[in-house]
């Protein structure tokens, strides 16, 4: 829509995971070959973690774009992972393009040791890469686990990676895990981006696109600033601030974007509002509420202690409102 207007050859902040749009920031290309050379050199275990919107996904995509430039590796890439024990390992094995519908756990088991155990004596790479990993349950991490007991003397059969938000990191580290967590040989972190890897970032993705470099930045260093201040440097809201901006500066017929247009984004998208568990928990009562039914409450169980006499015909403590009880 706006990409005649602003002379670019695609859309710079699309939301879709492109590796041809991958920027290397320092984080990320430590992260990208972790992930290549555990794979490549049979590390056994990788494993990347990251908060929301780093870019996780991204870097899986250029991971697998890699590995299919590569004729002697083959990968299974398991992106849901609600999946029961049996059920994971039937897809896994589907994804190698193995029979696995009707089989039963053992025969799943099985056959797929012979698949890698073959590979394995041709030399060949054979690698499971698990998105979304902080989903899964103890059991089917249990069940990778055990996968990667498939070695040879001197190999690693099977190539594990890994992928999830920081929950991944405390299941790993919990005391049930703790023999997965041995077999961890990489580990990497993804983080959000600072102010001068941010502004490089939509620099670097302009240029992608085809932004004239001789041109005045469609992004000023105030605009920059702004989109900083309202993403927190996470890559998926950097794109998502920056793609409604150019729309917005578009349909003003500006030629740059202004900081004023960051702050419109930033409204609309609700950027500035912080969750909280109070905020969260919609129906509760505050404090203050439930203190002042607890007291009320407190005065009933004391007024039933008296004599009668000194009770009214209703039971509540005179000068008790009683509509304070309802919760």
């Amino acid at each position: 829509m706006y990409k005649a207007f602003f002379n670019l050859a695609r859309n710079p902040f699309d939301l879709t995971p492109d590796p041809t749009c991958f920027v290397s920031t320092r984080r990320h290309n430590e992260a990208l070959a972790a992930l290549y050379y555990g794979v490549r050199w049979h590390k056994g275990f990788v494993v990347v973690t990251g908060e929301v919107g780093t870019g996780k996904t991204l870097l899986l995509r250029c991971l697998l774009r890699l590995l299919k430039e590569s004729k002697d590796i083959a990968y299974a890439y398991l992106f849901n992972s609600r999946l029961s024990p049996t059920e994971f390992l039937q897809y896994i094995l589907s994804d190698f393009g193995l029979a696995a519908s009707g089989k039963n756990k053992s025969e799943l088991l099985l056959d797929f040791g012979q698949f890698l155990v073959a590979r394995g004596a041709k030399r060949l790479t054979t690698v499971l890469i698990v998105d979304e990993a902080h989903h899964l349950s103890e059991d089917i991490l249990e069940e990778i686990r055990l996968l990667s007991n498939l070695e040879t003397t001197d190999d690693k059969l099977l190539q594990i990676v890994l992928v999830g938000q920081p929950e991944l990191d405390e299941k790993l580290d919990s005391l049930g895990l703790r023999q997965l967590k041995q077999r961890i040989a990489l580990r990497a972190q993804l983080g959000p981006l600072d102010g001068e890897e941010t502004a490089e970032y939509i620099a670097q993705r302009l240029q992608i696109a085809g932004a004239e470099a001789h041109r005045d930045p469609l992004f000023p260093q105030d605009a920059v600033a702004a989109v900083y201040r309202h993403s927190k440097g996470l890559p998926r809201l950097i794109n998502t601030i920056c793609e409604n901006a150019l729309i917005a500066a578009y349909a003003r017929q500006q030629a740059a974007v202004t900081p004023d247009l960051i702050e419109d984004v930033a409204r609309e998208f609700r950027l500035d509002v912080v969750y909280s568990r109070e905020a969260g928990n919609t129906g509760r009562h505050s404090e203050a509420e439930i203190r002042r039914a607890t007291d009320v409450l407190l005065d009933l169980f004391a007024n039933l202690r008296r004599p009668a006499a000194t009770n009214n015909d209703s039971g509540i403590p005179e000068g008790a409102d009683a509509t304070k009880v309802e919760m």
